[in-house]
């Protein structure tokens, strides 16, 4: 685990790989202007037409919430973060293998772009959906003092994990393979997805954590089989 994570910094000045940085932050940046610009100007509307309220309130309105949903950004972060990667996660496969694993990669089928992005959506689809099921049991938690982010790591751990193992695995695997691959491969995989979720805690580390998430996946993988 530690080799593949050395590895995988030691590559983010591969010029394929800074491309899929600029790449994915590009396309989170105008996601998260999209989602803002959206919520500011739905509230306002709401309020404006539904509740009679003046434009200032509105606006004060509209301006709490954004302050709310800034609350919430490490959650949706991370769930932008891994969709937009999804979409991009083949190159990032593609860099690692050529540069460790010639054979591997010149063995390995490509994903056709619409089955990444599909890949990517449902990865950000699980993650929200997930994460909003157990709320509940992340209030409730609370009250501990240390259980909620426990169970939030646990948990995100375990998803991310999965959907990293996936961005790898199905460049090597049919689906039948894939769906027995992931039975015998779950401690790995959330020990990966633990990693790549810890990186997402740190400030600046963050930005990279679904990229070096998914080099580690890809030697992780490599280095089992």
């Amino acid at each position: 685990m530690v080799q593949a994570l050395l590895l995988s910094i030691g590559q983010l000045g591969d010029k394929r790989i800074v491309a899929v940085f600029l790449k994915s932050m590009l396309l989170t940046l105008a996601v998260f202007a999209a989602l803002g610009a959206g919520l500011w100007f739905g509230i306002e509307q709401l309020l404006a037409r539904y509740f009679s309220a003046s434009q200032s309130m509105a606006s004060l309105a509209a301006a709490t919430a954004i302050l709310l949903a800034l609350l919430g950004a490490w959650l949706l972060f991370r769930v932008v973060a891994i969709a937009v990667i999804g979409i991009f996660a083949d190159e990032v496969v593609h860099a690692v293998e050529a540069r460790h694993y010639p054979d591997r990669f010149a063995s390995a089928r490509d994903v056709s772009f619409a089955r990444s992005v599909a890949m990517g959506l449902g990865s950000a689809g699980r993650a929200l959906l997930v994460n909003l099921i157990l709320s509940p049991l992340y209030l409730v938690l609370m009250v501990t003092g240390i259980g909620t982010p426990v169970a939030f790591f646990v948990v995100n751990s375990w998803l991310l994990g999965r959907d990293l193992g996936d961005m790898v695995a199905a460049r090597h695997m049919a689906a039948p393979e894939l769906t027995r691959w992931r039975g015998t491969t779950r401690l790995w995989r959330f020990a990966t997805g633990a990693a790549g979720t810890a990186l997402f805690f740190i400030p600046f580390a963050n930005l990279l954590a679904p990229i070096v998430g998914a080099a580690m996946a890809t030697h992780l993988f490599h280095r089992r089989r």
